[in-house]
């Protein structure tokens, strides 16, 4: 029999998680005739610094499976420890780079195999008794997630990681693989005694696409663990991902007649909030915040036109529940006015690490989000024209004199040089922020100054370190409006909700945030996470109702360009492929004008 199932990219990282949509999104998927659901677990959520653990609130990925239970749903479980996802680091806690910046990942390298054992240790426990043969929903255990794509197809260590699954799983659930459908994928990564699945997009010959899995695995089912709803989004794509509704009916219903397992990625969009998105090489690609990846179900939890096409295909072959279901809906709340608050560099959200005599990575630095400042005097003899070298700064970087801004450095743009107009004895400044450690293929990726910087072939040394992870900025929200501020700032505003149709949870929102540059937003304490409107082609970021109260505060930290009227919108739906700047990145136009 076939099994359906759907990808939610996680109770942590949508609008599917306690406190939310979770039961409603559930009930969506069983009602679209789906008998399964399959889920991450990051263990960076998880286990935010070195023995420290969290699996409780945004993190309880059991009460997750709970929820999928009460509907009827099947649960198949993708714990790691690498899961790629569009996520910072691919999942890995990144801590690892500073436990050991030249660690071995997904090998046999044994800091890594420590790191890995001891937390499999911690999550595996908890995973038992919601196995399948244990009573639970939990059926299917993925132990690798595309290692075929990885240069370092080490058996040694797919087959050590087989075996620890196996210590607390036996055979109370299926172990399996997910690779691309190709024979250079399947070669590497494949494991002994595991089931191999494949992933594909809609396609004109589904069963063209499982001839690599018959070469490796001749007998068993055919499993397309991936099959794609839409498609992922980097910050400067022309648009955002999308699969067309018509080609996702057509494969849908080549794959029932074949008797398949598929399970659809993803049927619910979601968003990677705060600051947990990654990127991809090469060039390097940071991915935009959202992940409504064209799915069936909205990152709002709406039911889309895709979404009844896929419900009307697969009645077809089966029985389809007939469960009421709605959209969760959306709202437009007006617009916000926001008032200058402080000035980055002013603001209490600093952290001041000691002086080195050469630049160190975020990593060394043990802090792994947001931006770090570093700080040297130009040399007494330098000329007031200079050539400025920091080569592979990662990722962008805001060059500034005495804290004002003259130019960017951008490694998307592999833009690492400047002509630098200034005076002997000004303080050079680099804001360099990081835009997510890489989640696919070369891992190993440090942020910060990774080289030493030059001055006209010299090289700069005695530099301080100014740290703003930005997960400690709630209290600015409360500070008094002022007149005016130097760039980059925080600028805070509120908004109340309408009170004539009180709901146990409001209705969602997106936050428009045209006219202004790039920067993160903040309501009510929780980060939404990146915009970047100049570079597009998200423009709005979601606003789940469930972050929403009856009065709300609004913070903002833009880094360059302020909104012409120091507003910002909240509507009903998202704002998207409108990119401010047409003629190329933005980086690489600030640069040509500062260097001329």
């Amino acid at each position: 029999m076939e099994s359906l199932s759907s990808t939610c990219p996680g109770p942590y990282t949508t609008s599917v998680f306690p406190g939310s949509t979770g039961g409603r999104d559930c009930a969506s998927t069983r009602a679209a005739g789906l008998n399964a659901v399959c889920t991450y677990i990051e263990w960076s959520r998880h286990e935010s610094s070195p023995g420290t653990y969290s699996f409780s609130g945004e993190n309880d990925f059991e009460y997750f499976v709970q929820l999928a239970q009460e509907e009827d749903l099947l649960v198949i479980l993708r714990p790691g420890p690498y899961i790629c996802s569009e996520r910072d680091f691919g999942g890995y806690p990144t801590w690892l780079l500073h436990e050991n910046p030249n660690m071995g990942l997904r090998t046999n390298e044994s800091s890594h195999t420590h790191f890995v054992e001891s937390w499999l240790s911690v999550l595996l426990p908890r995973i038992q008794p919601l196995l399948y043969g244990n009573g639970g929903p939990v059926i299917m255990l993925q132990v690798e997630n595309e290692y075929g794509s990885f240069s370092a197809c080490d058996g040694h260590y797919t087959r050590w990681l087989r075996d620890v699954f196996r210590t607390y799983v036996g055979d109370n659930a299926v172990l399996f693989t997910t690779d691309g459908a190709g024979s250079g994928y399947l070669k590497c990564g494949t494991i002994p005694g595991v089931l191999a699945t494949v992933d594909f997009g809609p396609t004109t010959n589904v069963s063209r696409e499982f001839d690599a899995l018959r070469q490796y695995q001749k007998h068993g089912p055919l499993v397309n663990s991936e099959f794609y709803t839409g498609w992922l989004t980097h910050w400067g794509d022309p648009k955002m991902g999308s699969r067309s509704t018509s080609s996702i009916v057509n494969s849908t219903r080549q794959l029932l007649a074949l008797n398949a397992s598929f399970n659809f990625y993803v049927f619910h969009g979601g968003t990677s909030f705060g600051l947990s998105t990654g990127a991809n090489i090469s060039p390097f690609l940071p991915q935009v915040t959202s992940y409504d990846f064209d799915a069936p179900i909205s990152e709002s939890g709406n039911l889309t036109e895709k979404y009844y096409a896929i419900r009307s295909v697969i009645s077809e072959f089966m029985p389809v529940p007939d469960i009421p279901v709605e959209s969760s809906g959306t709202m437009d709340y007006g617009t916000v006015l926001l008032a200058p608050k402080i000035s980055l560099f002013d603001s209490q959200t600093a952290i001041e690490y000691p002086a080195f005599e050469y630049p160190q990575t975020f990593e060394s630095l043990q802090q792994y989000s947001g931006f770090m400042f570093y700080e040297t005097r130009l040399p007494p003899r330098f000329p007031g024209l200079g050539y400025l070298l920091a080569n592979n700064v990662h990722d962008r970087t805001i060059v500034c004199l005495n804290k004002r801004p003259v130019g960017v450095l951008s490694r998307s743009d592999n833009i690492y040089q400047m002509i630098l107009v200034g005076q002997a004895g000004q303080m050079l400044g680099l804001l360099v922020e990081n835009q997510g450690h890489i989640n696919y293929q070369n891992m190993t990726d440090l942020k910060g100054l990774v080289e030493n910087v030059t001055l006209n072939g010299d090289t700069l040394t005695g530099w301080t370190h100014t740290g703003y992870p930005m997960t400690n900025v709630s209290q600015i929200a409360t500070l008094p409006n002022i007149s005016s501020v130097a760039l980059p700032a925080f600028f805070g505003g509120s908004f109340s909700l309408p009170t004539a149709a009180p709901r146990d949870v409001p209705l969602g929102t997106f936050v428009d945030m045209t006219g202004w540059g790039k920067g993160i937003l903040y309501v009510n304490g929780y980060n939404l996470g990146r915009y970047w409107p100049e570079m597009g082609p998200q423009m709005s970021l979601y606003l789940p109702g469930s972050f929403l109260r009856q009065n709300n505060t609004v913070l903002v930290m833009e880094l360059g360009t302020r909104h012409p009227n120091s507003t910002l919108r909240l509507v009903a739906e998202p704002v998207v492929n409108m990119i401010q700047h047409s003629h190329g990145h933005n980086d690489s136009q600030i640069n040509v004008q500062l260097a001329h």
